[in-house]
């Protein structure tokens, strides 16, 4: 296969982590597949001179976007805190749009998938960000499909992904589609990381981020559910609770927060479990019962449908080293 050439954006601010990952797993597919040259990869920077990463790390770019390049094959934007001045450069911009037109794929890492908008790519098309970032994407650019809990998403030619780390799930992804799943997968071995991670975003992101205003009706409401998860609750009886009708209710929570009174409570509920999976020992069973699912058996389908995972492959991956022993105390973990 002729070389495929990877032209890696660089901006004032960019994420190191998102040039250095994807950097070093081209070159591992390169050293462990013994072929020269698989990868031609080439560091394009949005000015001339080093160019200081978030860390305060400095790169030198092969070349600007004022000079020739090559005609890439595929083209990485990294994301960083300067993505948001990057947005607003006209000729990075147009730069970023005429490489979608003439190279096979173009890939946003972290919040570069900002830039992408910028240049007017994201139109229409379905893509994915940090989680902290997602509702700001969606916000900016309202006429892209954001899909806030995907590692990495491809929509035709253009591919987007979750935080840092996430661009080595996309360069793996990458190079399974250049070369195959054996060598993606020796990629990954030697990396130590996963050929694809079981999840999505919302094992690593707070789930509550729907709060209701302050000193609202929703966030007394809110407060009422954290406090009580272990009762059986439904939409009439929180109504009634709130002396209000169940459509009111549901009403302003759509309003205040945009879900539902029942999907607020199954978030809190998993959040509930969350800590107590990564701060203490209790059982399976005894947290299903403290956070109100109605046995071990819904408390891991409740998982595995919001989160993708099984309450014992959470706890495996998040719980601290020492937990705290064990309480008497039936209260629910604070939800942060």
């Amino acid at each position: 296969m002729t070389k495929i050439t990877v032209g890696i954006l660089l901006f004032p601010g960019f994420q190191l982590l998102d040039v250095a990952g994807p950097r070093d797993a081209f070159s591992e597919a390169e050293a462990l597949s013994r072929r020269v040259h698989q990868y031609s990869i080439m560091t394009i920077g949005s000015t001339r001179g080093s160019i200081t990463s978030s860390s305060g790390m400095t790169v030198v770019p092969d070349r600007t976007i004022f000079d020739p390049c090559p005609e890439f094959d595929t083209v990485l934007v990294p994301g960083g805190v300067g993505i948001f001045d990057a947005m607003q450069d006209i000729s990075l911009c147009d730069w970023v749009a005429a490489r979608s037109r003439t190279c096979r794929r173009l890939a946003a890492i972290c919040n570069g998938a900002f830039l992408l908008g910028a240049a007017g790519l994201l139109n229409g098309r379905t893509a994915t960000t940090h989680w902290i970032d997602a509702t700001n994407l969606a916000r900016r650019f309202p006429q892209a499909i954001i899909e806030p809990d995907r590692i990495y998403v491809k929509d035709k030619s253009i591919y987007t992904t979750a935080g840092v780390t996430a661009g080595i799930d996309l360069s793996l992804a990458l190079i399974e589609e250049d070369y195959g799943r054996g060598l993606a997968l020796d990629v990954a071995k030697y990396l130590v990381v996963y050929l694809r991670r079981a999840g999505g975003q919302s094992q690593f992101s707070p789930l509550l981020d729907a709060q209701g205003t302050a000193n609202s009706e929703v966030e007394r409401i809110q407060h009422y559910l954290q406090e009580n998860l272990r009762q059986q609750h439904t939409l009439d009886s929180i109504a009634k609770k709130a002396h209000m009708s169940a459509r009111n209710l549901s009403r302003l929570f759509a309003r205040d927060c945009g879900i539902s009174p029942m999907a607020f409570l199954n978030d809190a509920r998993i959040d509930a479990a969350r800590r107590f999976l990564e701060e203490t020992d209790f059982s399976m069973k005894e947290i299903a019962t403290k956070c109100g699912f109605d046995s071990q058996t819904g408390l891991r389908r409740a998982f595995q449908r919001r989160l993708q995972l099984t309450p014992l492959e959470y706890k495996q991956r998040f719980r601290s080293m020492q937990p705290e022993k064990r309480k008497t105390s039936t209260a629910s973990p604070k939800i942060k």
